[in-house]
């Protein structure tokens, strides 16, 4: 079965939600791979951007704006379960 959103084709689940909610979850969740001090600083500066533009929105009246501010917020105070596992295999744990 084709999903379409606002007349784009979503290739997965991950991506309808993208083009449905208008939210890059990556952006504000991290991606599931390893990623550099350098490339996480810049995500998360890009991040807060976004944010910081979805809270005004917000606040300017746009309805759909303060919900995708939450949800993002949301999505950026969470650790992806796959990196957590990664990065307590890495040797830093108590057992290591």
């Amino acid at each position: 079965m084709r999903m379409f959103v606002a007349g784009q084709e979503a290739h997965g689940d991950f991506e309808f939600a993208e083009l449905a909610l208008g939210i890059d979850v990556d952006l504000f969740r991290g991606p599931l791979e390893f990623e550099t001090d350098g490339e996480r600083t810049a995500r998360e500066d890009a991040a807060r951007d976004v944010l910081a533009d979805l809270r005004a929105e917000a606040e300017a009246g746009d309805e759909i704006a303060g919900w995708d501010a939450l949800y993002a917020d949301a999505l950026s105070r969470t650790v992806p379960f796959l990196r957590a596992v990664h990065v307590h295999r890495a040797g830093t744990g108590e057992a290591a």
